[in-house]
């Protein structure tokens, strides 16, 4: 499957008299990957859920593929991992990605729950209630289920977090053999080292708006590009 294309035009979302979304533009092309950085506040995580199709924005339009976020054909290419695991923790960890599964009409629910929950390191606690997880392990069977049906584009929220290091270097490696597969990536991050790895575009934000974008970028410019985002900020 290849990567999906991603197109925001003029997005404006608003909470009440707050604007957490100011005119801003992006463009992806399928199999590129975009780091999202910027301070807590800036507008990062509410852009991805109107790019998971989550919410609506105000004004503005953004397609997956040219068609609405919002709709059924677009939502099924994504996988999302947002701050909420979006897991039922009454549920075991191999319920939860075999219900996830069978949502996608994934081929062999059972086979790719145990796959995912195998390449976790999640085998051992497969039947176990997610209710009874380290914040560790939920964050891992929440990655293991926004890839359950192997989407076009993911999207993922501090993704790393809760995450120790042995963890942290298996993900990195999972989502660039992703990259390498050709599927496209938009990863909103404070690790910048992480983002000058994974990402082939970059996009800052301050209190909504677009400060800074840039492309193939490394560590230090994109430190420059985030402090000056904070600055403007404050």
């Amino acid at each position: 499957m290849n990567g999906a294309r991603v197109t925001g035009c003029s997005l404006t979302k608003r909470f009440g008299h707050a604007v957490a979304l100011d005119q801003l533009s992006l463009e992806l092309a399928p199999g590129e990957s975009l780091a999202v950085l910027g301070p807590n506040g800036a507008g990062k995580s509410t852009l991805l859920r109107l790019l998971a199709g989550l919410a609506r924005p105000n004004a503005g339009t953004i397609e997956i593929d040219g068609a609405p976020a919002h709709r059924r054909s677009a939502r099924r290419r994504i996988g999302y991992i947002g701050h909420a695991t979006l897991l039922y923790p009454a549920l075991t960890a191999r319920e939860n990605l075999v219900f996830a599964a069978r949502l996608y009409g994934v081929p062999d629910p059972a086979e790719r729950a145990a796959q995912l929950l195998e390449d976790a390191e999640l085998g051992a606690a497969a039947d176990e209630q997610v209710a009874g997880f380290s914040r560790g392990m939920a964050q891992r069977a929440a990655i293991a289920r926004g890839l359950v049906h192997d989407p076009a584009l993911v999207l993922l929220d501090e993704p790393f977090t809760g995450l120790d290091r042995s963890a942290s270097e298996r993900l990195l490696v999972r989502l660039a053999t992703l990259r390498r597969e050709g599927r496209s990536l938009v990863l909103v991050t404070h690790e910048l080292a992480h983002a000058a790895q994974l990402a082939d575009a970059s996009l800052v934000l301050a209190k909504g708006r677009t400060v800074h974008t840039g492309r193939g970028e490394d560590a230090a410019s994109l430190e420059d590009a985030y402090l000056a985002a904070v600055e403007r900020a404050a």
